[in-house]
């Protein structure tokens, strides 16, 4: 009865919202954006948060949706490694009509966000910039959605910092292996920006078809598509792939894993029983590769050693279940959040 209730409510909100069959991007095959993004449209105006970092000053960038009918709840969506606020757009407008206040940060070295020179990324220290742009926000309790690596450091928040976080949900995240530990081989930041630098059209959807979207491929992927590669493809090019380089050895070597017991605070764990995306997996040797275990599988494990876990899977879906099945996600989303799943 409260699933079909929920469906009742949402069922508006979906029609409305433009999830699917987007029109492709005419500027797929030779997109040049700045180092900020610039030139690449978000969903809702863009604000700056200023602070200092390292003795640099810097500027993240965040989007803020304000509830015509408040419910006193206030919601962060923290993207993923190779996603931006933007990747959020539509689930961002569903939550705000669902009377969520929705806060949506690009992290420092990401999308519109600063991309300091010689940065020392930790995910302790995204976490606190994060904190303090909420706390500039005024922002109080907030209830954290992360992917992918959003959802690593989602993690980190509710640990460090366990009188902010009031629930979490986590979609597909990262973090949930010590890859080391596992025998995946260590890249330093200077494999990773060769890496990096060998990325194009062509070389990005085909990562992501494989490793995203378990092999199929829609059009309207071809705006994320087109939003990486004109990073790459502008002139703030070096100063991107430095970040994607420091970030890539800030993830390997920066796991939760062993951590999960210290998560207190409520929290939902939903992958995709196709995610095929496992961080490490595309320079393990195959003999290593095909040790680790899938993200469904790490994420049931997980979610049993929280204090306050439960593992949701979703049929069918891969890393990015927002941008897969919008629809679908959304109404789990808001299952999640109502305490459907509790």
């Amino acid at each position: 009865m409260r699933r079909a209730l929920l469906s009742v409510f949402l069922a508006p909100l979906l029609l409305s919202s433009p999830t699917v069959a987007a029109p492709a991007p005419k500027s797929i095959a030779g997109a040049s954006y700045g180092a900020r993004l610039e030139g690449f449209d978000y969903p809702f105006p863009v604000h700056m948060f200023r602070t200092t970092a390292q003795g640099q000053a810097v500027e993240m960038a965040y989007m803020e949706l304000a509830p015509a009918k408040p419910n006193g709840r206030t919601i962060v969506l923290l993207h993923g490694k190779n996603f931006c606020g933007a990747t959020w757009g539509d689930t961002a407008r569903v939550l705000a009509a669902a009377g969520y206040r929705v806060i949506v940060p690009d992290q420092i070295g990401f999308c519109k966000s600063s991309k300091p020179k010689g940065f020392q990324y930790s995910v302790q220290g995204l976490a606190t910039l994060t904190e303090a742009m909420l706390r500039s926000r005024g922002a109080g309790k907030v209830t954290l959605v992360g992917h992918s690596m959003g959802g690593l450091i989602a993690m980190r928040m509710a640990i460090a910092m366990p009188q902010l976080v009031d629930q979490m949900v986590l979609v597909d995240p990262l973090g949930l292996a010590d890859g080391l530990a596992q025998r995946v081989p260590y890249i330093g930041v200077d494999h990773a920006a060769a890496l990096e630098r060998g990325k194009t059209v062509a070389t990005i959807r085909a990562a992501q078809r494989a490793s995203y979207y378990h092999g199929t491929w829609r059009h309207d992927y071809d705006r994320w598509v087109d939003m990486l590669a004109g990073l790459y493809a502008g002139p703030g090019r070096e100063a991107v792939i430095d970040a994607q380089a420091r970030t890539t050895e800030m993830i390997e070597t920066q796991p939760v894993a062993h951590d999960l017991a210290r998560i207190a605070a409520p929290t939902v764990l939903m992958v995709g029983t196709q995610d095929r995306n496992l961080f490490g997996r595309a320079w393990a040797p195959a003999e290593v590769a095909n040790q680790i275990p899938d993200n469904a599988t790490l994420g049931e494990r997980a979610a049993a050693k929280m204090r306050h876990g439960r593992f949701v899977p979703l049929p069918g879906l891969g890393h990015v279940p927002q941008v897969e099945d919008p629809a679908r996600f959304q109404v789990a989303l808001i299952q999640a959040l109502s305490g459907e799943f509790d």
